[in-house]
């Protein structure tokens, strides 16, 4: 919502797509302000064209599994490494970017009960921005300092042993976990109702479509999981109705309550006040509960705390444990080392797997903040369903009499629009994350073709 700031104009912290505009450089990212709420309008829509593309190509495979699974059985080696290596990338820094959230949040639990640990052990070593007080009082020059994010960094390993000993999904649990981060959003939705001013909501769109555009980019991480559902089409009875109704259902819900919250918390404060805060909410709701008439807010921070935080140890849980199983299925495939695919001779989970995600995700999210991880999150992400969609149109083409339970209506339509909104997404991002992104996928290349592609379980036939 904030953006990020910089003292001076860099093209390295300048959206792309400004920069091949205008060609000038911007003093960092462009906050989308109350316009948040247009932003994750746009997200939804793009989702639903990834999301039924996603579908169909989990239709074409009768198990469940991920897209690297698919791509792996459709399209084979090498479009399979590229997808696993970004999803690699993409549950990795998207559980940073939750875990470090969730430190901003046991900080304000503690300050809740009236405790304040020391400041370099509860903050990122790399803060960009800097770090403020609630009176705007510089804490930390932007920069390295010397410190560690330990509640960060504690919550990825305390669940990676969890995870190690075996931990079954109980749809039960998972229905109370979300009903709990409803009632959390909804009881900060109402209660805020009562504090907004209406000032703080003009100009509505600060930034303009540059700003509006890159928030979409940056709060896209928010809706992984949501393509979870897409998988489901071998247990709908009727796919072509069921699959879009079950998609188009979890993504008005999570649009709703997002925009809620993003309309609340721009009416209560001012948008700018909360850049390079993890934990925007219930900061918000603290700076209302020490003015006078806000002493009720006290408890409502502790509920939306709670809620918050049992909702990011459930995200934290699902996605290491789905990144764990990347690094199990590549190396079963022999594109990784063999190591990543032993199994604990006991608890029977892939523990080497889990340990090396665990600290993968781990380490990073005790130095780095919530907006550099984050990026790169939602750019693997983005880039990931990029190539879903250009899979189903290739599929279509080479395989049209494939069996399929479900197919994205209106023939290319939605895979061709789902290509164009998902790079018009990722253009809203800042030409550093373009960089370090195009790193990270030569780095992967460079893996592919001097040591997987000579050790998976097809080199063998490209020998004879």
């Amino acid at each position: 919502m904030a953006g990020q700031q910089f003292d001076t104009p860099e093209i390295s912290n300048t959206p792309l797509i400004h920069y091949l505009l205008t060609h000038t450089a911007m003093a960092g990212r462009p906050g989308a302000g109350p316009a948040l709420a247009l932003s994750l309008i746009l997200v939804a829509i793009v989702c639903v064209f990834t999301g039924l593309c996603y579908a169909e190509l989990a239709s074409m495979i009768p198990i469940a599994g991920s897209a690297y699974t698919y791509t792996y059985a459709t399209l084979g080696e090498l479009v399979a490494w590229i997808i696993g290596w970004d999803l690699i990338l993409e549950y990795a820094f998207s559980n940073m970017s939750v875990s470090v959230g969730f430190a901003a949040h046991i900080e304000a639990l503690l300050e809740w009960f009236g405790l304040r640990p020391p400041l370099q052990w509860i903050s990122p070593a790399y803060l960009p921005t800097g770090l403020q007080d609630f009176a705007g009082k510089d804490l930390y020059p932007p920069g390295w300092h010397f410190g560690f994010n330990i509640p960060a960094f504690l919550v990825v390993m305390i669940l990676t042993v969890i995870l190690v000993r075996g931990i079954r999904e109980s749809a039960r649990t998972n229905n109370i976990l979300v009903l709990v981060k409803m009632v959390a959003i909804l009881a900060f939705i109402f209660a805020a109702a009562s504090f907004i001013k209406p000032r703080y909501w003009h100009p509505f769109m600060p930034n303009g479509w540059t700003g509006m555009l890159s928030g979409g980019s940056i709060i896209f991480f928010t809706y992984i999981g949501f393509d979870s559902v897409s998988t489901a089409a071998e247990e709908c009875k009727q796919p072509q109705r069921d699959l879009p109704f079950g998609i188009l259902a979890t993504l008005v819900a999570c649009t709703l309550l997002y925009g809620g919250v993003a309309i609340a918390l721009s009416g209560i404060v001012p948008w700018q006040s909360i850049m390079g805060d993890a934990a925007p909410v219930v900061n918000a709701l603290r700076r209302l509960s020490l003015q006078p008439g806000g002493s009720s807010l006290h408890w409502v921070e502790l509920i939306v705390l709670i809620g918050a935080m049992l909702g990011m140890i459930s995200s934290i849980l699902v996605f290491q444990l789905g990144q764990a199983r990347v690094w199990f299925a590549m190396s079963r495939d022999g594109l990784l080392p063999k190591v990543f695919g032993n199994i604990h001779p006991r608890f029977r989970t892939p523990a080497v797997a889990t340990w090396v995600a665990g600290f993968v995700v781990g380490i990073p999210a005790g130095l780095l903040d919530i907006g550099t991880v984050s990026n790169l999150s939602n750019i693997g992400t983005l880039f990931a369903f990029v190539l879903v969609s250009i899979a189903v149109m290739i599929l279509r083409y080479r395989e049209p009499e494939r069996p399929r339970s479900f197919r994205a209506p209106f023939g290319p339509v939605f895979p061709v629009l789902s290509i164009i909104f998902c790079i018009m997404l990722m253009m809203g991002l800042e030409v550093l994350t373009w960089t370090a992104f195009f790193i990270w996928l030569f780095t992967g290349l460079l893996i592919y073709f001097f040591y997987s592609r000579h050790r998976s379980e097809f080199a063998s036939l490209r020998r004879t």
